[in-house]
């Protein structure tokens, strides 16, 4: 029979998941975002390509220009080549700007939005060659992960050859082409081995994010000790709840031994709840709830109350109201005024005492 304490058969926590999450060590595929990061260059190649050629263009032709090569001066140099990085920086700044994006989204897609500072700080461990020889030739993980890379190496450049098997003839005889069209040749030539490659490294990168998550999901995994140990760390032990519980109850027990014989009435439900109330017209603007309880402790103020001798009062709508609404030490909602003030009213000429000014 296994360990329960050992095998970890249990998924992990909410908490646990978190923790790991902070720490970095969340599920994600390098070669995804590179396969995406190739497919969204490729198609914004392919849509602004031309702006570029055309900037370079008219830029080779300003600066090789008959002008441009009579003149040795400074100034119109200067001129010529602030034009010139604004031409080059206007034409690639949609690819740019669209590869950013995409690299952006295609992390924040894996991981979400997860800043981890620690990730930042640099190892010197890891520039140790030795070290990451010894990971790849020991076994285990960087040997798989070594065998995963040299099948994808062989994978892409399988596939990156069969963009240029067909056109070995034509790239054989290039010399024959004029320039224009040994450009659209190398063009055509990168956007098909691009388009290829991004693809077949798309689909291995989907593999591969399923295996992270998986992998992710078998370390996090718990045993039950480890998932009654979180329990007790989230909740706290059992043993100091359950003290913390007696403090309360006994500071509870002083402040109604102290409170309950100060106070005018005790309302009850009759013996689910228990409120004393008090009212002084020199400091308080209303009724004042001194102490209050359910059950047992209900029970406690009643017993105070009856040899402190002070009068109780059976009102079950009320008792049950001020219960849920009014906490101990706050004065009374205006909607319970007239109700109070009766009880008070008729405790009062019961007891002798003179009549207070009316609750307002």
């Amino acid at each position: 029979m296994a360990d329960d304490s050992g095998d970890k058969t249990e998924a992990p926590t909410p908490r646990r998941r978190t923790e790991a999450r902070e720490q970095g060590n969340v599920a994600r595929s390098q070669d995804l975002t590179a396969a995406i990061l190739i497919l969204a260059a490729m198609v914004l190649l392919n849509s602004f390509g031309g702006r570029l050629v055309t900037a370079l263009k008219t830029l080779l032709a300003e600066m090789l220009g008959p002008a441009s090569l009579s003149d040795s001066s400074t100034g119109p140099a200067l001129d010529a080549l602030f034009r010139a990085v604004l031409l080059v920086a206007g034409a690639l700044a949609p690819l740019l700007l669209g590869i950013a994006v995409v690299a952006i989204l295609a992390n924040l897609a894996q991981v979400g939005l997860n800043f981890n500072p620690g990730r930042l700080t640099p190892k010197l461990a890891a520039l140790n060659p030795f070290k990451g020889l010894g990971k790849i030739f020991s076994g285990g993980r960087g040997f798989v992960r070594f065998l995963m890379d040299l099948f994808k190496f062989l994978l892409l450049g399988t596939v990156g050859y069969s963009a240029v098997r067909d056109r070995i003839a034509t790239i054989v005889m290039v010399q024959q082409l004029s320039f224009t069209q040994i450009f659209m040749l190398g063009a055509d030539v990168v956007y098909a081995i691009g388009i290829r490659v991004g693809i077949a490294l798309l689909f291995m990168a989907l593999i591969d994010f399923a295996y992270q998550r998986w992998r992710l999901e078998q370390e996090l995994k718990m045993s039950k000790q480890d998932v009654k140990e979180e329990m007790r760390r989230m909740e706290g032990d059992p043993k100091i709840k359950q003290r913390r519980r007696q403090i309360a109850i006994q500071t509870a027990h002083q402040r109604m031994r102290k409170e309950v014989p100060k106070a005018d009435v005790v309302v009850t439900n009759p013996t689910e709840f228990a409120i004393a109330l008090k009212y002084d017209q020199d400091n308080m603007h209303a009724p004042r709830v001194v102490a209050k309880g359910q059950g047992f402790m209900a029970q406690r103020i009643r017993e105070i109350a009856i040899a402190a001798g002070v009068p109780i009062l059976e009102r079950k709508p009320l008792a049950r109201a001020l219960f849920k609404l009014v906490e101990v030490g706050q004065e009374i909602p205006e909607q319970f005024y007239a109700a109070v003030a009766e009880i008070l009213a008729y405790v009062y000429e019961l007891s002798g005492k003179s009549r207070l000014r009316k609750v307002s």
